[in-house]
């Protein structure tokens, strides 16, 4: 942190050659886990803002971009999914927008540190909204790639909400941990990723989806712009062990949005099928 003209500013050094700056007006919590180092900071334009070894994982404000399109984007494409497998995700966005479905009878969400989820349910519990509460929920303190590796249960939707492939979060990018994913899908089961901003992080996507292309029979990824994540849109990976999912009509989304009763402040249909429209440059990252 540097202080200017009695301003606090917190700068994150994600990218070589990049950096964004935040203006903290608080700083409500500061402490370091066994995994790293958790601070919640408050923001004029973003309210609060988590961020892990100091750098941004989501914030208030623009939260809601990311959780729904890694969410009804894969739930909306399957049609009947019944079971979801959250990957992180421990301030509980992702359990929240999972748990909106009601069709959805089982959220299983794996969150390696558990100073994650008590310090959001404390401080950020306008992103779990009452999820926590949420009977369907089935929250496991363990480590995701192990989790991953041991289950032998199926699920028809599995979402990674990982942080970079940095620290405890490099694992969740290993062709080993994509295998084992691969294996507890349904058999027209999705899987969706984090895959961070292509412009910057180019090898992120190109390494998940040389995976993919091994082990399922339609990959791809899709795209959405959330300020926080600086650098340009950001991409989702997407697998499948059916290509049905990604071919589904506008129509047909249209229909099921309006079924589910969802309201959504980014996701719409137009938005799912607009997503898989890919720019040149994000095209050339394909292996």
């Amino acid at each position: 942190m540097s202080d200017t003209k009695s301003e606090t500013w917190v700068t994150e050094r994600l990218h070589d050659h990049y950096a964004q700056s935040l203006r903290a007006d608080a700083v409500l919590y500061d402490s370091k886990t066994d995994h790293q180092r958790l601070k919640v900071l408050q923001n004029g334009t973003f309210g609060r803002i988590l961020t892990l070894d100091d750098v941004v994982q989501t914030t208030e404000g623009d939260n809601f971009i990311y959780h729904e399109m890694l969410t009804h984007v894969p739930i909306l494409a399957h049609g009947h999914a019944k079971r979801v497998l959250i990957i992180g995700g421990g301030d509980g966005g992702m359990a929240r927008e999972a748990l909106r479905h009601a069709a959805v009878e089982q959220v299983t969400m794996v969150e390696i540190d558990a100073g994650v989820v008590d310090f959001s349910k404390e401080y950020l519990p306008m992103l779990s909204q009452g999820a926590f509460d949420d009977p369907r929920l089935n929250l496991v303190i363990a480590d995701g790639a192990a989790f991953m590796r041991d289950t032998e249960d199926k699920f028809d939707v599995i979402i990674v909400d990982s942080t970079d492939p940095i620290g405890p979060g490099e694992v969740l990018f290993s062709n080993s941990f994509y295998g084992h994913a691969a294996r507890a899908l349904s058999e027209d089961g999705i899987i969706v990723t984090q895959n961070g901003v292509p412009f910057m992080q180019g090898d992120e996507l190109t390494g998940t989806l040389r995976a993919f292309q091994a082990l399922f029979t339609d990959c791809s990824c899709y795209l959405a712009t959330i300020p926080t994540y600086a650098g340009g849109p950001m991409a989702f990976g997407w697998g499948s062990h059916s290509k049905a999912a990604r071919e589904v009509s506008q129509p047909v989304l249209e229909a099921r949005f309006a079924a589910a009763g969802l309201t959504a402040e980014y996701y719409t249909p137009e938005v799912h099928k607009a997503a898989f429209a890919l720019p040149g440059y994000v095209k050339k990252l394909f292996p």
